[in-house]
């Protein structure tokens, strides 16, 4: 069979193969792969809550007895129409006990398989990519186009509109895993209840992480030099009681982040490209980081990596200094940056 891609996936399930007998949902966004899979398991069936036409199996009872999935599959219903088995894998391999069935004939049945995270070589996603009967459909996380669909939709569907800065502001704090994007969307529509349109405030205010903002004001203001600020908001940090090493860890990661994007400003491509195409950043942050990369250059952001990393060391050897290593070590980067 041939593998399909994950930009593919939405437009097979619309019009499913009559002829596929097998459904594998396999990747790392594990909210998609079960979305995905009851959606469809629950579409096989005329009556989803009937549990003769739906049956949901363990995938530990399939690997213990592997001949099961076989006779399952070949039960005819108690009234006839079609049936839908719902099989959750665990770490235990069925993939044995899919093979059976494969070498078989699947009559009015669909099997709905949530795989998790295969690797290519996996025994049951190497099995379903090769068969004629079965499909390994990739889940993947949400990102551009895909993710602005989930919004749109959900949206749209419970009545609301959503101003154009807060609909960006919102698919940035989004995309990681479908099951914790339908949460946010749905913790976001209960804040709005009684609005039809949903501002940047409201996003802000349900999704904003106030700790996390507030790490990368300490960080961007010591890539910025601004000293005042830097400060202002390590006060802040520290008065909430966020660990030295916490705000360290942040300042490396992101000199980690600038390091390849300054290299690629120096093959002499635009900041303002290179910063657009750093797609998990917040587009809040974007004119800040953009001013980082023009302050910086490899070497320096090189030096201060290796500056961080020993700072990191340093607080967890002399943790009763932990708090001055930090700030020395900020102050400094705040120095090199107004130079």
């Amino acid at each position: 069979m041939v593998a399909i891609k994950a930009g593919d996936v939405e437009g097979v399930l619309r019009r499913p193969n009559p002829g596929i007998g097998i459904f594998l949902f396999y990747g790392p966004d594990v909210g998609l792969i079960n979305e995905r899979a009851r959606a469809l398991a629950e579409r096989s069936v005329e009556d989803p809550a009937d549990p003769f036409q739906l049956i949901r199996i363990d995938g530990d009872d399939i690997a213990a007895d592997p001949a099961r999935l076989a006779d399952e599959a070949g039960t005819m219903g108690l009234f006839g129409g079609k049936r839908a088995l719902w099989i959750k894998a665990t770490s235990r391999n069925i993939a044995p006990a899919v093979d059976l069935v494969l070498k078989g004939k699947i009559q009015d049945t669909v099997i709905v398989i949530e795989g998790g995270d295969l690797a290519k070589s996996a025994p049951l996603r190497t099995l379903c990519e090769k068969s004629q009967n079965a499909l390994a459909l990739p889940c993947y996380a949400d990102s551009g186009r895909d993710l602005g669909t989930v919004v749109d939709e959900a949206l749209k569907s419970n009545g609301f509109t959503i101003a154009r800065e807060a609909r960006t502001a919102l698919l940035a704090s989004l995309g990681g895993d479908r099951l914790a994007t339908r949460g946010e969307l749905t913790k976001l529509m209960l804040y709005a209840h009684g609005k039809r349109e949903i501002t940047l405030e409201d996003v802000d205010a349900i999704l904003s992480d106030v700790s996390s903002l507030a790490m990368d004001a300490v960080v961007d203001a010591a890539f910025a030099g601004q000293g005042t600020e830097l400060e202002t908001g390590a006060r802040r940090l520290s008065a909430e009681g966020v660990s030295a090493a916490t705000v360290l860890g942040a300042a490396l990661r992101h000199a980690l982040m600038l390091l390849p994007a300054r290299l690629a400003v120096e093959e002499g491509k635009p900041v303002s490209a290179v910063v657009e195409s750093m797609r998990s950043l917040h587009f809040r942050r974007k004119p800040l980081v953009e001013r980082h990369l023009q302050r910086w250059t490899s070497d320096s952001l090189k030096q201060a990596i290796a500056q961080l990393q020993t700072s990191v060391l340093d607080t967890r050897r002399l943790s009763h200094l932990d708090h001055v290593v930090t700030a020395k070590t900020l102050l400094d980067l705040a120095r090199a940056a107004r130079r």
